[in-house]
C-alpha cells in the first residue's frame, strides 16, 4: 500500500502540473477562457477544452497506475468519458501514448490541428514531477491492489479554476473561493465493501511565489483500514469554547441555513466553493462540519477526502439516511460507499451521492448538526 500511495502522490503532482500549465501557457490559457467568452462557443473543441484537460489528467492517472498495478486497470474510474468529438465531427478516443510525440499527435486531432497547444499539453503529461516527500515508509496495510478500485476527479471546482481568481491563503482562515478551491482528487476504495481506504488531494494553486516563480502546490494524504489510520494532517484542535462551525454551499436550502444559524450563530456559518474543497476545510479544521442537502455531488468528489477524514476519526455520511435513522449517528448503514451504482439512474447520476452528505471530524459535533436538521428536510 505504501507503493500505491507514493505512486498516487506522484501522479497527483503530475496532474497538478497539467492544471498549472493550462493556465500558465498562453496558447492553452486562450482555449480555457475562450470557452467562457469567445465567439466560438458552439465549436465543440473550444467549448470542451476544460473537459479535455480533465480527460487528459484522468487518462494520465489511469495510464500510470495501470502500468505499475495492472490488476487495478479495470477499476480506475473518473468523471469524464475519454471519447471526444473534434470540430470535424470525428470521434477520437483520448489515451496517453508511449511517447510525447504520439500523445501530441493524438491531442492535435482533437484540438483541430492546434499543434502548439497539443505539444504543450503532451509535454506536461510526459514530464516526471519532482519527488514528493511523504513519510510513508513504515506504512503497512494488509490489502493488495487486486482488492481496490480508484475514483478520480481531475480538477474539482471547475468554475473556480476557469475564473482563476488568486487569493493569498492565511493560516487558519477559510478563503471561500478562488484558484485554491480547484483540487486534484484521487480516492481508493475496497471493491468488496466500498469503504474508502486511501485518499490523495493535491491543491495545485496553494502558494504563488511573489518573486515570479509561479504557483506551487500542496498535497494531503490519508490511509484508513483496519487498525491503521495515518494522515499527512494532524487532527485539528477544537475551537475556543466548543463553538461549532459549519461550511455550506451558497446555494444551500434556506431551511438548512436557518436551522444551522440557530445552532452555531451567523458568524460560524461559512460558505465555500467546490465539494472537495469544503471537505478539505473540515480535514484542516477550518470548519467542523460540511452539510449538503442536495444530491449534487458524486463518488469522485467525496472518495479521496472521505479517506482522510476517516484517518482523523471522522467520516462522510449520507445525510438523508442519517436523518432517517433513529440515532442520527454514524454507522455502517449511513457512511458513504463507493462500489455500487444506483441502477435506477442513468449516466453520471448512477454515481451521485443522492442523499446529500455530512462530513465531520467529531461525533458529538455530528450529533448536534443532525439534531438541528431533524424534521426540517
Amino acid at each position: 500500500m505504501a507503493d500505491l500511495l507514493r505512486l498516487l502522490l506522484r501522479v497527483a503532482e503530475k496532474a497538478a502540473n497539467v492544471a498549472r500549465v493550462c493556465r500558465q501557457e498562453a496558447p492553452l490559457f486562450q482555449l480555457l477562457v475562450q470557452e467562457k467568452t469567445g465567439d466560438d462557443k458552439n465549436k465543440k473543441f473550444v467549448q470542451d477544452f476544460k473537459t479535455l484537460a480533465d480527460v487528459v489528467i484522468q487518462e494520465m492517472i489511469r495510464h500510470d497506475v495501470g502500468a505499475q498495478f495492472p490488476e487495478m486497470a479495470g477499476f480506475i474510474h473518473g468523471e469524464e468519458s475519454n471519447k471526444f468529438e473534434n470540430g470535424l465531427g470525428e470521434s477520437v478516443v483520448i489515451t496517453v501514448c508511449g511517447t510525447e510525440e504520439e500523445t501530441a499527435k493524438l491531442l492535435a486531432s482533437v484540438l483541430d490541428g492546434d499543434n502548439t497547444a497539443a505539444s504543450l499539453l503532451a509535454r506536461a503529461i510526459h514530464q516526471d514531477p519532482v519527488t514528493i516527500q511523504a513519510h510513508t515508509d513504515g506504512l503497512t496495510v494488509p490489502l493488495s491492489p487486486s482488492e481496490l478500485g480508484i475514483w478520480i476527479d481531475p480538477i474539482d471546482a471547475t468554475s473556480q479554476y476557469i475564473e482563476g481568481r488568486e487569493e493569498v491563503l492565511q493560516e487558519g482562515h477559510l478563503s471561500p473561493s478562488g484558484l485554491h478551491c480547484a483540487l486534484v482528487l484521487i480516492g481508493v476504495y475496497l471493491r468488496s465493501t466500498g469503504e474508502p481506504v486511501m485518499g490523495v488531494i493535491n491543491q495545485p494553486f496553494n502558494y504563488k511565489d511573489p518573486a515570479g516563480g509561479g504557483w506551487r502546490g500542496k498535497h494531503f494524504w490519508g490511509v484508513s483500514y483496519g487498525g491503521v489510520n495515518a494522515c499527512s494532517e494532524s487532527r485539528p484542535k477544537d475551537g475556543p469554547g466548543g463553538c461549532l462551525s459549519v461550511v455550506l454551499s451558497s446555494s444551500e436550502k434556506q431551511v438548512v441555513k436557518e436551522a444551522l444559524t440557530s445552532l452555531c450563530g451567523p458568524d460560524k456559518l461559512m460558505y465555500a466553493s467546490g465539494a472537495g474543497f469544503k471537505i478539505l476545510c473540515v480535514i484542516q479544521g477550518l470548519a467542523d462540519v460540511y452539510v449538503l442537502s442536495e444530491g449534487s455531488t458524486f463518488k469522485w468528489d467525496s472518495c479521496a477526502p472521505h479517506a482522510l477524514l476517516r484517518a482523523l476519526g471522522g467520516g462522510v455520511l449520507d445525510l438523508a439516511k442519517c436523518l432517517r435513522s433513529g440515532s442520527g449517528a454514524q454507522d455502517q448503514q449511513t457512511e458513504l460507499t463507493y462500489h455500487q451504482p444506483y441502477t435506477e439512474c442513468k449516466g453520471a447520476d448512477r454515481w451521485a451521492n443522492h442523499g446529500g452528505l455530512v462530513a465531520y471530524r467529531d461525533c458529538s459535533q455530528l450529533h448536534s448538526v443532525t439534531a438541528a436538521l431533524k424534521g426540517k428536510l
